[in-house]
């Protein structure tokens, strides 16, 4: 009895201290803690959501959309989500009548060894996989939530590109922000909407900021499953500013046609690129390259096959731009630099000159084209005929003063820095990304060059080339290799020869050289080329201006310029252009340049003609590169030819006349020309 009683106290007083416990327990929710899990559950009935900006557009000079927005419904997918319910991707699949697999692949984080499609944005932002949706598949899943939980539709801005193909490489394109992007870049964390999208390249790179606009916030209330009850706060986004452009798009659309009826004449022409600036204010009107691609392929995900094809070698890499990016030996083009490094070193202005049809240089002759000796010529008349003989030798006597193989300390360089003072060498500071350089070689860059390379020189002078097929070839390679491993560092007196017309190891991007010539027929002022006009809010309020800044001066007086100017004025009526330009209305727009053919091993020759127009007060600088495509007279001159008349509408069609001012964007977004 006594036992039965000891376990009853037991009992009783368990019950009683779990009942003090609950009753304590009790207290500190309601009295202590009270207010906090009343915020907290005020919060569960409330979500977040980022409303992305709409981006801004880019126009062209007269308010012409280059790429605009068109509204789409877009269905995106939380990853975590579909990977913890792989039934949502299976019904989402009905909806939209889609493989099952497609979806999977469009989910999948892109890295080393997954293929496109894949997603190449942070994994913890919604994956966009149908920016076509139509409004009865948008219903069906906005209605049936709880069956697609972490599936939105929503209506949003997708890029869209009226000119199709058109400056393609120049515009860029859009891809998702990636997780090392919101933490290595400042501010975009912050600004970020969860959809966002990044410019990649081209303008939408440069200008990225000022096109995406700020996200608004709205906190939408919810039920336990998540359907919204209705709106508690809003702040509206602010969309971007558009860019408007100095581009001409009637002149883009000449110059792409120009290039693609170029590369058709040449049958083994494998890419071209054309520049066409204002001298006056370095502003750039045209900047075509081909082969292009059509950027919409970006729009709704890029497959595999697709991604590899514009980086592929076979199909001419057309994701890059051969303006911007291609590095090409400039054949004679290049003498412009070269009359000014002999002006530079003492070599008279009004002086007569040599031009037989072969010089020596050192044990070496180097021939005039073709061997033909022009007798002796002004420096004006070397332009207009293109005679090489008389660039050889002043390059070879100036390589002699310096010392040759064992040069004074510091050479003189006279060519090599006049070359830099002509803007070669470096980028031009365009407002693209990934510009090249180029390439002006001299002594610091042939001892730069002969340390990395040594290693491989002298190993081959050992084992020579066995892969090759050619014997006479393999020798010469190898040989080359003992040359280069022996005294590769040295400038030797070929390579002064030969860097006075534009080959060798010189090399130039198109609007390197367009620049130059802008520079040389304007007011000798060396400009950094911008295709950025101004940046204007969505109501037509000014932003900012962009102005091509002035980043250098031509190592060249005033009458020496105007001195190369009236010579190159000539090409095209009397020179190595006139068979391009025979019956061209000279009387109405009087056309100057300079032809280049410049060879390359193993290829056709490089074709070149960098040209202005009209003669006299140039407002245009036409620049056209044909890779493979031969003789400069031959391809490059009738495109640029061609160009031309377009631009003062020789062909009957209407004249172009280039804005001269900013297009009036209404305030309520229409534009005004």
């Amino acid at each position: 009895m006594n036992r039965v009683r000891t376990r009853l106290m037991v009992l009783h007083v368990m019950v009683v201290v779990m009942l003090v416990a609950l009753g304590v327990r009790l207290w500190q929710v309601q009295v202590v803690q009270g207010e906090e899990f009343v915020s907290a559950a005020a919060e569960t009935r409330t979500r977040n959501v980022v409303v992305p900006a709409v981006r801004g557009q880019i126009l062209d000079s007269s308010g012409v959309p280059l790429v605009r927005n068109r509204t789409a419904l877009v269905v995106s997918v939380d990853r975590n989500q579909a990977l913890k319910d792989p039934g949502v991707l299976r019904r989402l699949a009905a909806v939209l009548d889609r493989p099952l697999g497609q979806l999977e692949k469009r989910i999948r984080l892109c890295g080393p060894g997954v293929t496109r499609p894949c997603w190449p944005g942070s994994p913890y932002q919604p994956i966009p996989i149908d920016e076509k949706a139509t409004t009865r598949e948008a219903l069906a899943i906005l209605e049936r939530q709880e069956e697609f939980p972490g599936v939105t539709a929503e209506i949003q801005a997708v890029r869209e590109y009226p000119g199709g193909r058109s400056g393609a490489q120049m515009l860029g394109y859009l891809q998702p922000v990636t997780q090392e992007e919101l933490e290595r870049r400042d501010g975009l964390k912050a600004a970020f909407s969860g959809v966002d999208v990044v410019g990649r390249d081209g303008l939408e790179a440069v200008y990225d900021e000022a096109l995406r606009g700020r996200p608004g916030l709205r906190k939408v209330q919810v039920d336990r499953l998540g359907k919204a009850l209705g709106v508690e706060q809003q702040v509206a986004p602010v969309p971007g500013d558009h860019l408007i452009t100095s581009i001409d798009s009637r002149i883009q659309r000449l110059v792409e046609q120009a290039l693609k009826n170029a590369m058709k004449k040449a049958p083994r022409a494998d890419g071209a690129a054309g520049v066409v600036l204002d001298p006056r204010t370095g502003r750039v009107l045209a900047l075509a390259s081909a082969p292009g691609y059509d950027p919409a392929v970006w729009t709704d995900g890029i497959s595999e096959e697709e991604y590899q094809r514009l980086l592929s070698e076979k199909t001419g890499k057309p994701l890059v731009s051969r303006a911007i990016n291609g590095q090409f030996a400039p054949g004679s083009t290049f003498k412009v630099s070269s009359v000014a490094a002999m002006l530079r070193a003492g070599y008279p202005l009004n002086g007569r000159y040599p031009c037989p049809g072969a010089y020596m240089v050192g044990n070496r002759a180097f021939h005039n084209f073709r061997g033909i000796g022009l007798g002796t010529l002004t420096l004006h008349m070397a332009l207009v005929r293109s005679c090489d003989t008389i660039f050889y030798r002043a390059a070879y006597e100036e390589y002699l003063r310096d010392g040759g193989l064992h040069p004074k300390k510091p050479p003189q360089e006279r060519f090599a820095n006049t070359a830099r003072a002509f803007g070669f060498g470096r980028p031009t500071g365009i407002d693209l990304p990934g510009e090249s350089a180029g390439r002006i070689p001299d002594r610091a860059w042939k001892k730069s060059l002969w340390a990395q390379t040594s290693a491989d020189s002298c190993r081959r002078a050992r084992t020579g080339y066995p892969e090759v097929k050619s014997a006479s070839r393999a020798a010469f390679l190898k040989r080359l290799a003992y040359e280069n491993c022996a005294e590769g560092y040295l400038l030797r007196p070929g390579d002064a020869a030969n860097f006075s017309i534009g080959q060798g190891d010189v090399l130039v991007t198109p609007l390197q050289l367009a620049r130059a010539y802008a520079a040389l027929v304007s007011d000798g002022r060396l400009r950094s080329p911008r295709i950025g006009w101004a940046l204007v809010r969505p109501d037509g309020r000014l932003v900012r201006r962009i102005d091509p800044p002035v980043v250098g001066r031509l190592p060249l007086t005033e009458k020496e310029r105007a001195y190369i100017k009236n010579a190159l004025s000539q090409v095209a009526s009397d020179g190595t252009a006139a068979g391009a330009f025979a019956g061209f209305p000279m009387d109405l727009v009087r056309v100057g340049g300079k032809t280049g053919t410049a060879e390359v091993y193993g290829k056709e020759d490089t074709s070149w003609f960098a040209s202005f127009a009209p003669t006299r007060n140039p407002r245009y600088v036409v620049v056209v590169m044909v890779s493979q495509g031969g003789m400069g007279g031959q391809t490059a001159a009738p495109a640029v030819r061609e160009i031309y008349e377009g631009i003062y509408g020789l062909t009957g069609e209407d004249p172009i006349k280039p804005a001269t001012r900013l297009p009036v964007i209404a305030s309520d977004g229409t534009v005004r020309r």
